[in-house]
């Protein structure tokens, strides 16, 4: 097998998914949105084939996720395959995920027949036409990214205008795939820097991505949010995609809701980390979240092995079973938060939706700062909003700069924070870290 190897027909490619007996994601979510369940999925990588059979038969088989992760490695994620290839031959234990590409396609299909459940592609990739043909070429219809939230929170020089082409390619194969009924899921990766990533922020960039993506054809839509640590505001986030999906997308295709476990610092002690995962399904659940994507104890040490991810998704099932039906919220305080994080998005992308040229207008806010992406590396976002937690952990903004906001919004933001005394940034980061005990969430 090789790295180099001709892709299949698309007629190949047809009458292998029919060959598999699972369902793909675009099918599970459309089932879990109409029985109202949360689907639970695991990250997971290595780089070995036989150790990537043997971890997510392991998970599969201990935990029985609803869909599996294949977490590619970060030399691929880059485009340097022949450094993976190098790699996978001489020390593979020193990849930090599963090569696909230099595997080839051919082993990315025993990859999907020898699990359970649908594949899921998950990366960081800026520029990603190789990788998407090789999972698509392997049979795995669900891929993560887009042409901002895979290119600014992960690479420092690599101009918007050739990410976000890329990406547009993707997504015009996924409309050719629809018309041959493959129907590729695509998540956009809300999460960013996984770095007190305001609400809106989070939700304004995937939006602008789904909007794009559903102009290029693409048939299925999934919306992540990262958990930001406060509940009532993540709750109200998580409900607000489905009000902005009816805004922006009233006749496209189906958008779901995501959850993306909490993102940032995790606390070393295990009783701790665990009930961080408890209460990330229990948002998911309240939130309505069609998916959530979960974490583990061992998140603060390092990559998790197979056990801790076994655990996080049982934690995780617990969270979402009904046991916790009697809980109750304060529905007035999540209506009044969900009303400024919709009104904050719609001044975000309202000016750029509207425009002749989306993906000119989104290049262009980034370079005068009207959009940004806080913490980023990129020379290609400005960098100059900055985040803070208000009394209560919910993440707001302390300076927004050029952000198209009206007075009332910038008004409520200083509103919220007024209580917060001398707000750091570092504990902001460490709200849930090994500094967690000087908070009360």
């Amino acid at each position: 097998m090789s790295h180099t190897d001709e892709f299949p027909t698309l007629a190949d490619t047809c009458n292998f998914l029919k060959s598999l007996e699972k369902p793909c994601v675009a099918q599970l979510l459309a089932d879990a949105k109409r029985t109202g369940t949360v689907a639970v999925q695991a990250r997971s990588g290595v780089g070995s084939h036989a150790g990537m059979v043997d971890l997510l038969s392991m998970i599969e088989n201990e935990a029985s996720p609803d869909i599996s992760t294949v977490t590619i490695d970060s030399y691929s994620r880059l485009c340097k395959f022949d450094d993976a290839h190098r790699i996978l031959h001489t020390d593979p234990a020193g990849l930090n995920g599963y090569p696909l590409v230099a595997h080839g396609w051919r082993r990315g299909r025993e990859l999907n027949r020898l699990t359970k459940q649908p594949l899921d592609i998950r990366h960081g990739s800026p520029v990603a036409d190789r990788l998407f043909k090789t999972a698509i070429a392997s049979g795995i219809t669900s891929f993560e990214g887009g042409g901002i939230s895979y290119n600014l929170p992960y690479a420092k020089d690599v101009p918007l205008e050739t990410s976000i082409g890329s990406w547009r390619k993707i997504d015009r194969h996924c409309g050719d795939l629809a018309d041959q009924g493959i129907i590729v899921s695509r998540e956009m990766f809300g999460t960013l820097t996984a770095v007190l990533v305001p609400p809106s922020t989070s939700l304004a960039i995937g939006f602008l991505e789904a909007i794009s993506a559903a102009r290029d054809g693409v048939q299925c839509l999934m919306i992540a949010y990262p958990q930001g640590g406060n509940t009532l505001q993540d709750i109200a986030a998580l409900r607000s995609i489905d009000v902005l999906a009816r805004r922006y997308l009233p006749s496209g295709p189906p958008v779901y809701p995501v959850l993306h476990q909490y993102m940032g610092p995790f606390p070393r002690d295990r009783a701790k980390a665990s009930a961080l995962i408890l209460l990330g399904g229990l948002v998911a659940k309240l939130g309505g979240a069609t998916k959530v994507v979960t974490k583990t104890y061992e998140e603060a040490l390092g990559i998790p092995t197979a056990e801790a991810n076994i655990d996080g998704i049982r934690l995780t099932r617990c969270a979402l079973a009904r046991m916790f039906d009697f809980i109750e919220l304060d529905e007035s305080a999540i209506a009044e938060e969900m009303h400024w994080i919709e009104r904050e998005v719609t001044e975000l992308i309202d000016p750029l939706v509207e425009a002749r040229d989306l993906h000119k207008e989104i290049i262009e806010a980034f370079k005068e700062g009207r959009l940004d992406v806080q913490f980023s590396p990129s020379i290609y976002t400005r960098g100059e909003v900055m985040p803070v937690r208000d009394p209560q952990g919910a993440i707001r903004y302390l300076s927004c700069d050029k952000l198209p906001f009206s007075e009332n919004t910038r008004r409520r933001n200083r509103e919220m924070l007024r209580a917060t005394a001398a707000p750091k940034i570092v504990t902001s980061v460490s709200f849930f870290g090994d500094k967690s005990d000087q908070y009360q969430p």
